[in-house]
């Protein structure tokens, strides 16, 4: 185990050498065209949803294993909603109405915006009430991947929202790419294709770009290399940063295939998924599956004139009732004019 240790250990120390971080702690700017892999953010806890920011966003994704408990809706929106916008990709999401019971939720301080649903792959905006003034353009799409989705409503794809709130153009997306450790590049190609794909149709030239874009969902990309034993060992002695040069995501950005000038904040909480339905226990079943951060939220500034600052990135883990782990994060927008 100590000779593992130090492996992970020089191989995590030489991966975030190679990794670029944002020149200013926690802010971005705009990026160079060449790629650079996904930019590790540092997060600045300071903002509490605070004034100071032009727009503060929640996100949320969660592949739900088809249950739907309200008193989980409840924990992933929180009591304290000061944020201006709320964006929550869902996946393997139930049949039940997840919009209604959304709504209800919220019904005290915020108001649907807009939603794009393909089945079990779900995307919701939320913002506050009478937040129609500041909202232009919503827009939805969405594409499929293969599968036997139509025969067990549970698709691969993605289901996307443009939209322009307090004059920021933005899309968000949510997704869930295909499964298996060994399946990369078919996750890479399903990746590129999804990003060529939406709101390509009869797409005007003079439209503006979006300014911010966000994907979140399970992106089910795995730990390579590394068994399941020494991966949770390192996991339960709280060393599971060491595993972060085994995550596929990031080995793929870094080539050059996926993600080009995302940025995401580090993974500081332990891998999402495999858990036993009901605990905070890594899959007991036969097959034993490698603890891995299936779920992601990363996102990318195309603009000048935008900073961007995240103030929390990090895993619900307090949410038992699928087997995947929720994962939040906190993003404020400034504009610089």
């Amino acid at each position: 185990m100590e000779g593992l240790c130090v492996k992970l250990f020089e191989a995590s120390r030489k991966y975030k050498m190679k990794r670029h971080k944002a020149e200013a702690i926690g802010m971005v700017d705009s990026f160079e065209a060449s790629h650079e892999g996904i930019k590790t953010i540092d997060i600045q806890k300071r903002c509490e949803f605070s004034g100071t920011s032009h727009l503060c966003i929640y996100f949320v994704t969660w592949n739900m294993n088809g249950q739907v408990p309200c008193e989980d809706i409840a924990k992933l929106v929180g009591e304290d909603r000061k944020y201006d916008l709320l964006v929550m990709g869902l996946q393997e999401a139930p049949r039940n109405n997840i919009c209604k019971l959304l709504k209800n939720t919220l019904a005290d301080t915020h108001m649907l915006l807009g939603k794009s649903v393909m089945q079990s792959v779900q995307l919701y905006v939320f913002g506050p009430k009478n937040s129609e003034q500041f909202t232009r353009e919503v827009k939805v799409d969405k594409h499929e991947v293969g599968g036997l989705g139509w025969l067990i409503r549970r698709k691969k794809g993605a289901v996307a929202i443009k939209i322009s709130y307090k004059g920021i153009q933005m899309v968000f997306i949510s997704c869930h790419l295909s499964a298996h450790a060994r399946n990369v590049e078919e996750r890479n190609l399903q990746f590129k294709h999804i990003s060529n794909s939406l709101f390509s149709k009869n797409k005007n030239p003079y439209a503006k770009s979006a300014q911010l874009t966000v994907w979140l969902g399970d992106l089910n990309y795995r730990l390579q290399g590394i068994n399941s034993h020494p991966a949770r060992d390192l996991i339960h002695g709280n060393l599971h940063q060491m595993l972060t040069s085994k995550d596929q995501l990031l080995q793929e950005a870094e080539r050059g295939e996926i993600f080009n000038g995302y940025c995401e904040g580090a993974l500081d909480f332990k891998p999402t998924y495999k858990y036993d339905i009901g605990s905070s226990s890594y899959d007991t079943s036969h097959k034993v599956r490698v603890p891995s951060w299936t779920d992601r939220i990363l996102f990318k500034i195309d603009s000048d004139n935008v900073n961007a600052t995240l103030h929390s990135y990090e895993a619900i883990e307090s949410i038992q009732s699928s087997d995947h782990k929720p994962v939040k994060a906190h993003l404020c927008l400034k504009l610089k004019k």
